[in-house]
C-alpha cells in the first residue's frame, strides 16, 4: 500500500521498540491507539507485508490483530532503522531476578509466623475427620422402594 515514509517508519520503530504490536481489523479508524497521527489501515498493511516476508508472526482474536517480532525481522528492522546491536526489543530484555532474601521486603515475612497465614485454617490435621464429613457417600443412604421403572410390581 502507497504511505508515506515517515508512517512507515514511525510504525516499525513502535514495533522494534515494544516487540509486538496490536490493532483493531476497523480499518476506518482515523487514527491507531499508540501512534496518533497515523491511520489504523496503514498500520495493518504495514504489519501484514511483515508477515508475510515472514518478520512478525500474527495472532488474530476478539477483532484484533496481534503482531509478534520475530528474530529475523529484528534483524531487518535493526537494518531498515539504523539501528545499533545493542538496542533490543523490549519483549526480548531479560528482567533482573533478585534471589537475594536479604533484598526481599521483611514486612511479609514477619508477619508470617509458624502456623499462621492464609492456608493454615484448612491445613490442620488434628480437628476431626474430614472425609467422613463431606465428598460422596457421607450423606446416610436411604432406600424407598421403587420409583419410576425400578418400581415393584404390587
Amino acid at each position: 500500500m502507497l504511505m508515506p515514509k515517515s508512517h512507515r517508519v514511525a510504525i516499525y520503530e513502535l514495533l522494534f521498540k515494544e516487540g509486538v504490536m496490536v490493532a483493531e481489523r476497523n480499518t476506518k479508524l482515523p487514527k491507531h491507539p499508540e501512534l496518533e497521527t497515523i491511520p489504523n489501515l496503514h498500520v495493518i498493511k504495514a504489519l501484514t507485508s511483515l508477515e508475510s516476508k515472514g518478520f512478525v508472526r500474527e495472532q488474530f482474536a476478539w477483532r484484533h490483530h496481534y503482531w509478534y517480532l520475530t528474530n529475523e525481522g529484528t534483524r531487518y528492522l535493526r537494518d531498515y532503522l539504523h539501528l545499533p546491536s545493542e538496542i533490543v526489543p523490549a519483549t526480548m530484555k531479560t528482567k533482573k531476578v533478585n534471589s537475594d532474601p536479604a533484598a526481599r521486603p521483611t514486612a511479609a515475612r514477619s508477619r508470617l509466623r509458624e502456623g499462621e497465614g492464609d492456608r493454615s485454617g484448612y491445613r490442620k490435621a488434628g480437628e476431626g475427620d474430614k472425609t467422613a464429613e463431606a465428598g460422596p457417600g457421607a450423606a446416610p443412604m436411604e432406600f424407598r422402594g421403587g420409583y419410576g421403572r425400578g418400581k415393584s410390581a404390587q
